[in-house]
């Protein structure tokens, strides 16, 4: 491997179809360079890189387009909530309770 490039990966998942993408990018290559260069966007309707939220194992990143790419990191692309996970968290609560009292 040359020294002027690392190893990274892109990942994607629905429900239906996961995919990781390891590639070889140039050293200082940002976290919306690789996914763009991925072609991840090919792969799956509705990726918009420029505006989808974007992560490294499981920690949020607000800015891919300046996050530069250290060796074996993974992009995380990630797809838009369905539901609000606090919101959801609370009406279980509220079921929950209501059971509980009924």
């Amino acid at each position: 491997m040359d020294s002027d490039t690392i190893q990274v990966e892109v990942a994607y998942a629905t429900p239906e179809k996961q995919l990781i993408i390891p590639l070889s990018v140039p050293v200082g290559t940002t976290m919306l360079e690789a996914a763009q260069r991925s072609g991840i966007s090919e792969q799956f309707a509705n990726i918009d890189l420029d505006n989808t939220p974007m992560g490294i194992f499981g920690k949020s990143e607000p800015k891919p387009a300046e996050r530069k790419l250290l060796a074996n990191e993974r992009v995380e692309v990630y797809r838009p909530l369905i539901a609000d996970p606090k919101l959801v968290r609370k009406q279980r609560a509220a079921e929950a309770k209501a059971r509980k009292e009924g």
